[in-house]
């Protein structure tokens, strides 16, 4: 699917109304919320000037998913963001940030195959793979806001072996974990 690779192309017309130009209608700030959320890069450019403003519709998902009670960001991180706009960590904040959410999407990603790479006794039970891909959509969904996260990895087929012991993934979250905490000390030093 070629045309998934390339950004969906929003053009903002004057009127201030969003135009798909894959679909070739007009969209709502909710409908390119889940085309996000679906995985897919979305560029919004206005019309008459060509600029870019894929940046501030972005922001104006997020403050109104946040103004609804669909608080993702707790307070005491919207005011260390507010405050890096007016310090020298404004330079780093961006670099941490994306760290933090490649780190937490590798961890998703090595979820996501330990689920289906881990031999299970209850596999033999009725039921059993619905219940599985249950847990699967679940957790897809729950990451599913982050990039990448509804388009990850697909589960390895059932009778794939396993290379790598439970014992590897308790090591690869404690990494995580200590980068995590490293970056978050360098950020307090500013």
């Amino acid at each position: 699917m070629a045309a998934s690779s390339a950004p969906l192309l929003i053009k903002r017309y004057a009127s201030r109304r969003l135009y798909n130009t894959e679909t070739s209608d007009y969209v709502t700030l909710e409908d390119i919320a889940a085309f996000i959320r679906e995985g897919r890069d979305v560029k919004i450019v206005d019309l008459k000037s060509g600029d870019d403003l894929t940046r501030q519709y972005m922001l104006q998902i997020i403050a109104e998913h946040e103004s609804r009670g669909e608080s993702v960001l707790p307070l005491d991180v919207l005011t260390d963001l507010v405050r890096s706009y007016t310090t020298n960590a404004q330079s780093v904040v961006p670099q941490f940030l994306a760290a933090s959410f490649e780190m937490l999407r590798d961890g998703q990603s090595k979820v996501m195959e330990n689920m289906s790479a881990i031999p299970n006794p209850m596999s033999s039970m009725p039921g059993f793979e619905a219940l599985q891909r249950q847990q699967q959509m679940f957790l897809k969904t729950m990451m599913g806001g982050w990039r990448g996260g509804a388009s990850g990895p697909e589960p390895e087929d059932e009778t794939s072996e396993t290379s790598a012991p439970a014992t590897e993934d308790a090591q690869d979250m404690a990494e995580i974990r200590r980068q995590l905490a490293e970056l978050q000390k360098r950020i307090s030093k500013l």
